[in-house]
């Protein structure tokens, strides 16, 4: 890496800051602030000699060439490439009619395209095809005064042979970390969809919509968990009484209990916690069952070994993180909980559309960023007090230096295991490596994919502008 005093193009270095920005969901506006007025005749002003200092920002975001110092010049130029074209609709459309085509059936053009993925988005996004050259992305980073978060690409398996296979690369990533440096490591991401049939989760899901409208509905499967619906919850998905699990579903559903107990041990034998991720609400319901479920019978000491994750582009959404926070903190259970804006809104759109009901998505950009940050509020006061944890996932730079501000202001310490941000890998650097540089800890979480098995995965990603890895980053240095 280069060093701190490296000279780099000046015209690159502003532009990266300015490539993050585009990227971000909403760009910080300044706005004059009132004008002074004064009653009667005052006294003539005098000017105080000493002016005060304006107090440091949390964050420096905008001195290029001391956000990027540790970055060689030639990755700066090739990921300054890769943004923009990732950034450039008609570049996007491109690659899904490629990815989609028949050219993909010739070998030796798709031994070519893959190529050209893996040495240009692939390389920017994803921290390795394994665990070995994920081992290898994880040290740099280490190096770099970074953790990283293991990411395995793996979701929707469709019968128990695939949930079973998808639990040895589970297994496997937690125990890969036990390799690597001291910590380096801040959590592993796990797929309830790879370890449980999403067919089988729709099913558990409107089974636990029908009871929670019904409070005479049995489900004799079910688990201790925490609330999952909020009186703002729609439940639409679910227009009508479902039929109970057959014997087939219950014993599928045994199963994958099973699965996640094996990873929640493998995490606690590890001290290593897990991040559950979200999905869209037709299957969520499930998720967060089996994310509670698991809360509650695996935990270390007074920190949380499981965290579930809240999408505030739902309206829902703070409702549901203070009831399921307020919960558990009843039953004595350290519950932590990760906050993202949401990848599901067009689906989401579309099935309220045809259902003819709500969208359950914020009418608006602004509100969605009210919400996260207001939830983000939320946890903050909650861990100032000495309860809760919290992941802010942010590319946004107001979310990120409000919510560091505020964490300052309430004298939450910036190693605290209990506060951490995270951003993709590749994206949104200037925040990324502008909390590194003031001095504070921060992690990347990175996604582990076989470059083989891309095309969907792919498509589905260039559609959102952003490519397969996730990096967890310590916004403010706050541990990660």
């Amino acid at each position: 890496m280069a060093s701190r005093g490296s000279r780099h193009p000046a015209k690159l270095l502003h532009n990266l800051p300015y490539v993050a920005r585009r990227l971000n969901y909403a760009v910080p506006s300044i706005a004059p602030g009132p004008q002074a007025t004064f009653p009667g005749n005052p006294e003539p002003f005098v000017p105080n000699p000493i002016t005060p200092p304006e107090p440091e920002p949390a964050l420096n975001l905008y001195d290029s060439k001391e956000l990027f110092s540790s970055v060689p010049t030639g990755k700066l130029i090739k990921s300054t490439i890769t943004l923009h074209m990732a950034a450039f609709d008609p570049m996007v459309g491109l690659g899904i009619r490629v990815m989609d085509s028949k050219i993909m059936d010739n070998p030796f053009c798709k031994k070519v395209v893959l190529k050209t993925i893996k040495h240009t988005f692939y390389e920017h996004f994803c921290g390795g095809e394994d665990l070995v050259e994920a081992d290898r992305t994880v040290r740099k980073l280490w190096d770099a005064g970074i953790r990283a978060m293991l990411d395995y690409g793996l979701e929707h398996a469709n019968d128990n042979g695939s949930c079973d296979e998808n639990l040895k690369e589970f297994i496997q990533t937690i125990e890969s970390t036990k390799s690597l440096p001291t910590s380096p490591v801040s959590f592993v991401v796990v797929k309830i969809t790879a370890i449980c049939p999403p067919k089988l989760l729709r099913r558990v899901s409107d089974l636990l919509r029908w009871e929670y409208k019904d409070n005479s509905f049995h489900l004799p499967w079910k688990l201790k968990t925490l609330p999952i619906f909020a009186t703002s919850t729609p439940i639409y998905h679910t227009p009508k009484r479902p039929d109970p699990l057959t014997l087939d579903e219950e014993r599928d559903l045994e199963l994958a209990y099973s699965r996640l107990d094996k990873i929640c041990k493998k995490s606690l034998e590890t001290n290593m916690p897990l991040l559950i991720d979200a999905e869209d609400t037709s299957i969520q319901p499930a998720i967060d069952y089996f994310t509670y479920s698991a809360a509650i019978k695996y935990r270390r000491d007074k920190d949380p070994l499981v965290f579930n994750t809240i999408q505030a582009y739902l309206k829902d959404a703070k409702d549901r993180l203070v009831i399921a926070k307020k919960a558990a903190d009843e039953m004595g259970v350290p519950m932590g909980f990760k906050l993202v804006r949401g990848a599901y809104m067009s689906s989401e759109r579309r099935l309220a559309t045809s259902l003819g009901v709500t969208s359950p998505i914020h009418d608006s950009i602004q509100n969605t960023h009210a919400c996260f940050n207001d939830c983000a509020g939320f946890m903050l006061d909650e861990i100032a007090k000495g309860s809760g944890s919290v992941v802010l996932a942010t590319h946004n730079l107001e979310s990120g230096k409000l919510a560091a501000a505020k964490a300052i202001d309430l004298g939450i310490k910036k190693d605290s295991q209990n506060l951490q941000f995270a951003q993709l890998y590749g994206m949104a650097e200037a925040l990324s490596f502008g909390l590194r540089n003031a001095g504070f800890r921060e992690g990347i979480v990175e996604e582990i994919n076989n470059l083989t098995s891309l095309k969907l995965r792919l498509r589905i990603y260039l559609e959102k502008h952003f490519i397969l890895v996730v990096i967890l980053c310590s916004d403010l240095g706050f541990s990660c």
